[in-house]
């Protein structure tokens, strides 16, 4: 018997937004990040740049009324910015600290694509949580300045990718599998992409939307990295020829059509740190990520172009990379932390896994490519 989970095994991730989708056709656009909730619909009034530009407007005149200034530190983050609901001593530590008061926009959408619509009128002076499958074009429209963190890991440094955006967290995106599933079926257990197209694991394998949750576009650039950018159509062709389940979100795929919660598909798109909150009755997991084929979603943070508090920002990245708050990322968004030296939950510590060898796409690469990948997906896999 299972030990039923009472947390997600990740933060659930976030949809491209239709801000994203719906600002993608005038913009030739963004898209989304890691983190946020696949089940939350963004507010239907901010899918179109010039409601964006409201909420900016109404934004910053809230920060007047409320007397925003170099006292405040004014955050971006999408929805998945659990960091101080499970650990508010580390917000009352920063705040008595530095002095500064934290204010939490909750962006309605992907948070760099949303900075990019708001340009004009930032809606505050730090972000969280682009990441590195939409960093580009906020990178190119220039929505970050350079900062470096004197607080950077050095094990950190090989996550840079740029000057201005400082790496803080990341999580393995890899297939799960249902490992009583298997034996009681007395068949494999998959360990590759090439596995899931053979014949015996026909109509066994669920995975997310790539256009429309991060999961799904994650799992898209792990066969671009692993096919090449010759071969990933056609493995898609394969998988969905032998019986591929697209779910919308990732909390449906997990928790409704995963064998393991019930479902009727013993392979899911999950996370390499998804295992340890299915436990057994031993206490040992029940699932496994298949770790060779998992892509790195590296989650940052960077000051945006035109702070008002350009210090309080940068304060606050340094924050992020404290021992104290790289130890409770896990708990609370269930990433791992990029400080190496920070101590893991001990059911991470003995069960999550880090993929040894993550396919990897350039961002830049991702950034020229991203929507004509993600319409050539849809063509194949949805039709």
């Amino acid at each position: 018997m299972n030990t039923s989970i009472t947390r997600p095994p990740h933060h659930s991730a976030r949809p491209l937004g239709r801000l994203a989708i719906a600002v993608g056709a005038t913009l030739a656009l963004v898209g989304c990040t890691l983190g946020g909730s696949d089940e939350e619909s963004p507010d239907e009034d901010a899918t179109t740049p010039e409601a964006a530009e409201e909420d900016a407007d109404e934004d910053a005149n809230d920060g007047a009324a409320d007397g925003a200034a170099n006292d405040v530190v004014r955050v971006v983050s999408h929805s998945s910015f659990s960091l101080f609901e499970g650990h508010p001593e580390l917000l009352e530590a920063f705040e008595e600290e530095t002095g500064y008061t934290v204010q939490i926009h909750e962006a309605d959408a992907e948070v760099g694509a949303q900075l990019i619509l708001t340009a004009d009128s930032p809606l505050g002076d730090v972000a969280f949580g682009i990441d590195n499958a939409f960093a580009g074009r906020a990178l190119e429209a220039g929505v970050f300045e350079p900062y470096t963190s004197p607080n950077l890991p050095a094990g950190a440094e090989d996550l840079v990718i740029a000057e201005e955006l400082t790496p803080i967290d990341f999580g393995d995106v890899c297939l799960n599998v249902d490992l009583a599933w298997f034996e009681e079926s007395e068949l494999a257990v998959p360990t590759t992409f090439d596995d899931l197209v053979e014949p015996d694991y026909e109509n066994l394998t669920v995975v997310t939307n790539a256009a429309s949750s991060t999961p799904g576009l994650a799992m898209l650039l792990a066969t671009v990295g692993h096919f090449g950018t010759d071969g990933w159509e056609g493995y898609w062709e394969d998988l969905t020829a032998n019986g591929l389940l697209v779910a919308d979100g990732w909390s449906q795929a997990y928790y409704e059509e995963f064998t393991a919660h019930g479902g009727d598909y013993p392979v899911v798109l999950s996370y390499a740190s998804s295992p340890p909150y299915i436990l057994d009755d031993d206490g040992e997991p029940t699932t496994a990520a298949m770790l060779e084929t998992c892509f790195r979603q590296v989650e940052y943070a960077g000051v945006i172009t035109g702070a008002e508090n350009p210090e309080g920002a940068q304060a606050f990245i340094d924050f992020l990379l404290t021992i104290e708050a790289q130890e409770a990322i896990p708990e609370t968004m269930f990433v791992f932390p990029v400080a190496e030296e920070a101590e893991l939950p001990a059911e991470w510590a003995e069960h999550a896994e880090i993929a040894p060898a993550p396919h990897e796409v350039d961002y830049a690469e991702i950034e020229e490519n991203r929507e004509n990948w993600i319409d050539s997906w849809m063509e194949i896999v949805i039709g």
